[in-house]
């Protein structure tokens, strides 16, 4: 899929290790233009590739690999022969979400299930995998409570760690009504598909944001379920929700070095900067003004 665009910026991943054997990395462009971002690992590494909004394509050893991930699907990539560091082109207003596990981990991780997962049995071991699939309905409630939690930083590395080994149960578990029985309320395509509207409504609106009340009626869909059904899919409710998303975009806007602290506080909402400096300082732990310092 060739990508014909003039503006590509350089971006930023944020990576986190999560403990040894396991990394994982946040890839997200909310600009108007692609964003081609870089992070190097080893040969070792299972490569897990998430793409929860727009479109990415990924490019390895000078495009002797490229596979395009478009939204709501994943890839799976190992190659215990060559190395393939992650060159990632992402679309405008696009999220991905990937997650590095070392086979030494993988293994230890799922030692009594080999035979249930196909690279793991003994004739496959040294095989290279690609395996590409679409993110199922509770796979991505966990992808977006990863992306859109709000818990504090010091106690990340924890809940990072349970949502990852969660996601890699969800991901090789072979039940098929298992995503339905664990949520009822995802067995109707139509309301999930009524929460991902109310979401982007919120969004487009943070500024002046609706009611709940008037949430409801522009997706469509009853406030008893816009609450309940938000919750589930993204793991909070739809202020908590809002107020995480403000904080990630102002976090973003500074880091651009573009925005001076009282332009921020505008462009994400807020009246008077004081507010937004309390707000940002709950988040993060620090002003906006020492975090600018700190870039």
């Amino acid at each position: 899929m060739e990508i014909k665009q003039k503006n590509i910026a350089k971006g930023s991943v944020e990576s986190f290790n999560v403990e040894e054997g396991i990394i994982f990395l946040k890839q997200i462009n909310d600009s108007e233009f692609h964003s081609s971002q870089y992070y190097d690992i080893d040969r070792t590494y299972i490569q897990f590739h998430f793409c929860i909004k727009g479109a990415s394509k990924f490019q390895y050893n000078n495009d002797t690999y490229s596979f395009p991930v478009v939204e709501e699907n994943s890839i799976l990539l190992y190659n215990p022969v060559k190395k393939l560091p992650i060159n990632l082109l992402l679309d405008p207003n696009s999220s991905v979400l990937s997650i590095l596990i070392s086979i030494k981990k993988f293994h230890s991780l799922f030692s009594n299930e080999a035979n249930q997962i196909s690279f793991l049995n003994e004739e496959n071991i040294g095989n290279k995998l690609y395996k590409e699939k679409q993110i199922g309905p509770m796979i991505a409630v966990v992808l977006n409570q990863i992306l859109q939690q709000s818990i504090g930083q010091s106690m990340y590395k924890l809940y990072l760690r349970a949502k990852i080994f969660e996601l890699m149960s969800l991901y090789f578990n072979k039940s098929k009504e298992m995503d339905v029985e664990q949520c009822p309320f995802l067995m109707d395509d139509q309301n999930i598909k009524k929460i991902r509207k109310a979401k982007e409504i919120i969004i487009s609106k943070m500024i002046e944001p609706p009611t709940l009340i008037e949430l409801a009626s522009e997706a469509e869909i009853s406030l008893k379920k816009l609450k309940e059904g938000f919750k589930q899919v993204y793991g909070a409710s739809v202020y908590a929700f809002l107020l995480d998303y403000k904080m990630q975009v102002s976090k973003r806007l500074l880091s651009s070095k573009n925005y001076n602290v009282n332009e921020v506080a505008l462009k994400v909402g807020y009246s008077t900067a004081t507010h937004f400096i309390n707000a940002f300082k709950k988040k993060f732990g620090t002003t906006p003004k020492k975090y600018l310092m700190s870039i």
